[in-house]
């Protein structure tokens, strides 16, 4: 006999409530479980949310710096509704005020974020390569970036006309956004969270 899953709608995502402390993305309709991750995954995540944090007050954008707690409504081709939920996300300040007494959804009707980040794990590599890029694109979030622990590696997209050019940095090299320009992080900080 075979399980049906029922799907749920953006409405029932945002209320659902299965008590557990697990957080889901919602992709077609179907929550997907957030897994822990390694350590090292959490770590990449909070050094680049604390340095766009250090960079935002030094520039004095109107922006801020979240990790692992806004969500962002996602276009896909079927009538199910998708919620991502990157690693970090950089946003106006104005847009975050907004999202205080609601649930922290960005919707496909309102400002897409300044940049977002995702780290790889074995199991979202496909979905970060490759469903989250073209979803982000249609978005227009002008930056994204891939921090890959598996491969050692970063790619920053920036969008262009409405699609994403890819830069690879490995290594020692230093990582180019064109969203914080003067940042000077290498990939080999960032793979390690700088516990240097």
């Amino acid at each position: 006999m075979a399980t049906t899953t029922q799907r749920l709608t953006l409405s029932d995502y945002l209320a659902y409530d299965d008590g557990t402390d697990t957080t889901y993305e919602l992709v077609n309709g179907e929550l997907v479980p957030m897994t822990l991750g390694m350590g090292q995954h959490g770590e990449i995540a909070d050094f680049i949310n604390t340095c766009f944090r250090h960079e935002i007050k030094r520039l004095g954008q109107d922006w801020v710096s979240r990790q692992m707690v806004i969500g962002i409504q996602s276009p896909r081709g079927d009538r199910w509704d998708t919620v991502r939920i990157p690693d970090v996300v950089v946003l106006s300040l104005s847009q975050w005020q907004e999202l205080q007494n609601r649930e922290a959804v960005i919707h496909l009707h309102e400002p897409p974020p300044v940049l977002v980040v995702e780290v790889v794990s074995e199991s979202t590599k496909g979905a970060n390569y490759r469903a989250k890029r073209a979803e982000y694109s249609v978005l227009d979030i002008p930056e994204y970036w891939i921090i890959d622990p598996l491969a050692s590696k970063a790619t920053i997209l920036t969008l262009t006309e409405g699609w994403y050019d890819a830069a690879e940095f490995t290594n020692c090299d230093v990582v180019q956004s064109p969203t914080f320009p003067e940042l000077e992080i290498t990939v080999e900080e960032i793979l390690r969270g700088d516990l240097s």
